[in-house]
């Protein structure tokens, strides 16, 4: 039996530790506009408003097409999914993803009517994006396409965009600045997905884990990190500037822990795994953000 819905199990919905990825983005977008004499505060509000709706609808969306899909069952190890364990009713569930949906839409054309078209175009591929991850006949998630759709939209899309709508201007180092950041996002999915593997496989979700196996899915971690941390040396090699970015490759060191564990444990523990992932993404940006600024 479904109990009646709280707070504390809608929180639980919306994924709080995931929700850095959303979050990060907009912070860095903000901060390279505000590096470069650009920022305007009261429109990197309503990006962040946008951005967070999105990722909560998305993850909510995820819970309900998820259960109906079979892939989140009593077998799972990762946290509590409330459509599956019956703590909120499915309906419920997909009338809020449609609810953030709803919020994201209207806090678009806020900044559409600030930026133009061009913001309508990537705010429509957003949510529609975060619809079809799990939804659909043939969803995103469940064809290996989580890491692609994670690293455009929550790097490039999400940081470039945030810098676009308070500048007016885009440039190659605000994508890459947005790229490394996606690689961090991506990172956070691959921890998800190693995690959830077993019950993956037999629901035929084919993430890349399931598709090239745990060892691929750990070199993926890796690399996507790698990658991340490793960004901000090519961009100072091209623009030879804000040289203090490289402070942010300091976040190999603290990544030391969390690589050796992906690559010797399974199980529950990659659940904290994810939020110390989560914890890396927010310690790359404040880095690279500070870097940037002075």
């Amino acid at each position: 039996m479904t109990n009646r819905p709280t707070l504390k199990t809608w929180i639980m919905a919306f994924r709080p530790k995931t929700l850095p990825a959303g979050i990060a983005p907009v912070f860095l977008g903000t901060a390279l506009a505000f590096g470069d004499g650009a920022a305007h505060f009261p429109t990197a509000v309503v990006c962040l408003l946008t951005a967070v709706s999105i990722q909560i609808a998305t993850n909510l969306a995820n819970d309900y097409f998820d259960y109906r899909h079979g892939a989140d069952t009593e077998e799972r190890v990762g946290p509590i999914r409330v459509t599956q364990a019956g703590l909120i009713p499915p309906y419920s569930v997909k009338y809020g993803a449609i609810l953030f949906f709803g919020v994201a839409a209207l806090t678009s054309f806020a900044l559409v009517l600030r930026a133009g078209w061009p913001i309508g175009i990537l705010a429509v591929l957003s949510i529609l994006s975060g619809l079809f991850y799990t939804a659909g006949p043939r969803p995103l998630g469940y064809l290996g396409l989580g890491e692609l759709f994670v690293l455009f939209f929550f790097g490039p899309v999400a940081v470039g965009g945030t810098y676009y709508v308070q500048s007016f201007e885009i440039n190659l180092g605000i994508i890459l600045a947005g790229l490394a950041a996606g690689c961090l996002s991506s990172a956070i999915l691959v921890v998800n997905n190693l995690r959830d593997y077993e019950t993956d496989r037999k629901s035929a979700k084919k993430t890349l884990a399931v598709r090239f196996g745990k060892t691929f899915a750990r070199y993926e971690y890796y690399l996507f990190i790698v990658a991340a941390c490793l960004i901000p040396v090519l961009l100072y090699g091209i623009i030879r500037d804000h040289i203090a970015i490289l402070w942010s490759t300091l976040t190999l060191i603290f990544a030391a822990k969390p690589i050796h564990t992906v690559f010797t444990r399974e199980g529950p523990i990659l659940n904290k795994i994810l939020a110390q992932t989560s914890v890396l993404l927010l310690i790359f940006t404040l880095l690279f953000a500070i870097g940037w600024i002075l």
